[in-house]
C-alpha cells in the first residue's frame, strides 16, 4: 500500500480504506486522476475500520512517509496501528510500467503488488504471506488531499476481511 494502507494498510499491514458508510465517489464526478507518486510522496494519515469475519471491528491508523527514488520507485515506509494488536512497520516499492500501470513489492505481501490507476482510482492487488489475496480500491477525492480505501481480503474464495479507510496528505 503502495498497503499501497499503498498505505494500503495495514492490511495488515498493508495497507486501508473507505471510511464506513460513506459512498463511494464515481468516476465520472471526480475532477481529479489518481497518481499513486504524487498523492503518496510525502506524509500521508490514514484512520479507518477492518473488520475481520466473526469479530467486531478495530480502528486503524496508518502513518506513511512516501519518496521517490532516482530511479524512479516510490518507496512508502507505513507504520500501522489497529487495535488489538501490536503495531507493525511495512514498505512499499512501486514502479511505473506503462501509463497507468505499476508493479511493486510490499513487505508483508508474497509476491509482486499490481496497480492499475483509471480516472479517480487505483486498484492495488497481492497476496499476502498468510495467503490472503488483497484487493485495494483507492477514491481520490477531487482536490486530491485525501483518498477513500476499500480492502477486500479474501482466503479459499470467501471475504475474510475487509477494511475501509480515509487516507489524507499531510
Amino acid at each position: 500500500m503502495l498497503a499501497l494502507s499503498l498505505r494500503f494498510a495495514v492490511a495488515a499491514s498493508l495497507t486501508l480504506a473507505l471510511g464506513a458508510g460513506q459512498t463511494p465517489l464515481r468516476a465520472e464526478t471526480a475532477t481529479a486522476n489518481f497518481d499513486p507518486v504524487a498523492f503518496f510522496t510525502g506524509a500521508t494519515v490514514g484512520t479507518g475500520s477492518l473488520k475481520k469475519a466473526l469479530t467486531s471491528s478495530q480502528a486503524t491508523h496508518v502513518t506513511g512517509f512516501g519518496a521517490l527514488r532516482r530511479d524512479g520507485v516510490l518507496v512508502l515506509d507505513q507504520t500501522v496501528t489497529i487495535e488489538r494488536e501490536a503495531v507493525k512497520t511495512r514498505q512499499w516499492q512501486l514502479r511505473q510500467i506503462a501509463p497507468g500501470r505499476f508493479t511493486g513489492t510490499l513487505s508483508d505481501a508474497e509476491g509482486p503488488v499490481t496497480a492499475r490507476a483509471s480516472a479517480n482510482q487505483l486498484t492495488i492487488r497481492y497476496k499476502m504471506k498468510d495467503g490472503m489475496k488483497v484487493e485495494q480500491v483507492l477514491t481520490i477525492a477531487p482536490d486530491g488531499q485525501s483518498a477513500r480505501n476499500a480492502m477486500k481480503f479474501r482466503k479459499l474464495g470467501f471475504v475474510a476481511a475487509t477494511l475501509n479507510e480515509t487516507i489524507r496528505r499531510k
